[in-house]
């Protein structure tokens, strides 16, 4: 009986993709979207552009797929979010993070969010689109967290539960442009304690 033949899956690989794909992320996240061209970005990923588009398929979508692996699954940002003690500590810990993450020694400075898409041409609106997306899905689970205390009664009644989801986000954005201005940690971690002052407890 004649065996049927192997099918072909393409030739493997000859990079890492995971360490490649950080590499794009990191061009991206120094140059912005935009301006940071397919040759730059072989270069900064040690890849040839055929492979580039082999393992990734074209620029649009190895910056989208840099910025799920920046921004982190959304299951896991919600759970660390109810697993903190408070709004106020969950939010706190947001702030801090991104004081660390903005101003660390072997990434650019400030938010990949925040700066790969702060400009764009018309023809980057729908990269735009998704980047606003994912930042209203963390104001979401923010949100989400904030409307538990009010509920508990750990935070004031009136609080305003998207306003200071969505502060929160902002302050974010904002210590990146700090971030990005070249001021230092212990700036952005004050910014981080003065915003905690919007947290006004409920009754005692």
């Amino acid at each position: 009986m004649k065996q049927p033949r192997a099918k072909k899956t393409g030739r493997p690989l000859s990079f890492e993709r995971d360490v490649a794909l950080e590499r794009a992320m990191h061009a991206f996240w120094r140059h912005g979207y935009e301006t940071t061209s397919v040759a730059e970005l072989t270069v900064a990923m040690g890849v040839t552009a055929p492979s580039l588009y082999a393992a990734f398929g074209d620029k649009k979508s190895l910056f989208l797929e840099a910025v799920r692996l920046y921004a982190g699954d959304p299951a896991a940002i919600g759970a660390a979010l109810d697993a903190a003690p408070s709004a106020r500590a969950a939010v706190l810990g947001m702030l801090e993070g991104a004081a660390a993450g903005f101003t660390g020694e072997s990434t650019p400075p400030g938010c990949l969010l925040a700066s790969a898409t702060a400009s764009g041409s018309a023809a980057s609106a729908d990269v735009q689109a998704t980047v606003a997306g994912v930042r209203r899905e963390i104001a979401a689970l923010v949100r989400r967290r904030i409307e538990r205390d009010v509920a508990l009664g750990l935070l004031a009644a009136d609080t305003d539960a998207p306003a200071l989801a969505h502060l929160a986000i902002g302050v974010i954005q904002g210590m990146s442009v700090l971030a990005r201005d070249g001021l230092g940690r212990d700036v952005l971690l004050g910014v981080a304690a003065q915003a905690m002052h919007a947290f006004r407890a409920g009754p005692a």
